[in-house]
């Protein structure tokens, strides 16, 4: 079973929510995955090889139970279950990076956090991924970052199941700023 494949399927699912083909194409496999790369924006065409890993990841992908397959009106819709939607969202969580601008825009992201001690599983979880995208801790449950990380911050949010007051996203200037350019490597 290609990894790589399973991971594209789930994530193109994730992002269109369903995929349609025809119920009678021969071609099943090498259209799923010209829809697949379409849904992910990846313009190369998908090969005979590469349609035969889609087919193979495909059923294992619905033998697990991370798929539905139906059929209605002479097509076939393909969409996840609740357990794909939560093995997607992990890929993308392990996927997720923060994009480094060539030229500081001189705002700081600072991350604050409040999670109770119940699921310190949670909390533990959240600071090492935030350690992983390069924030730097400035205190237990404040993070602070140099470049644009909205998107991120939302999507950890949502993975972890957190609310608005639980996870905070602060962008703005600090006066005094100078230790931290430092540990970030910036003019």
């Amino acid at each position: 079973m290609n990894e790589s494949a399973s991971k594209q399927i789930l994530k193109g699912l994730l992002i269109a929510g369903v995929i349609a083909l025809a119920a009678t194409s021969p071609y099943f496999a090498l259209s799923l995955s010209q829809n697949i790369n379409k849904v992910l924006r990846n313009k190369k065409q998908s090969s005979r090889k590469e349609s035969r890993y889609f087919k193979s990841a495909f059923y294992y992908l619905k033998r697990k139970g991370y798929l539905i397959v139906e059929k209605k009106n002479h097509r076939i819709y393909i969409r996840l279950t609740e357990k794909g939607k939560k093995k997607a969202k992990k890929f993308q969580i392990d996927d997720l990076k923060i994009k480094k601008q060539k030229k500081w825009d001189g705002k700081w992201r600072i991350v604050i956090f409040d999670i109770p001690q119940i699921t310190r599983l949670t909390r533990d979880a959240l600071r090492g991924k935030l350690k992983e995208l390069g924030f730097y801790r400035l205190q237990q449950s404040v993070w602070i970052c140099p470049f644009p990380c909205q998107k991120e911050v939302d999507l950890l949010r949502q993975f972890f199941g957190l609310d608005p007051k639980e996870l905070i996203l602060i962008e703005g200037k600090i006066a005094g700023d100078q230790k931290l350019r430092k540990i970030f490597k910036l003019a």
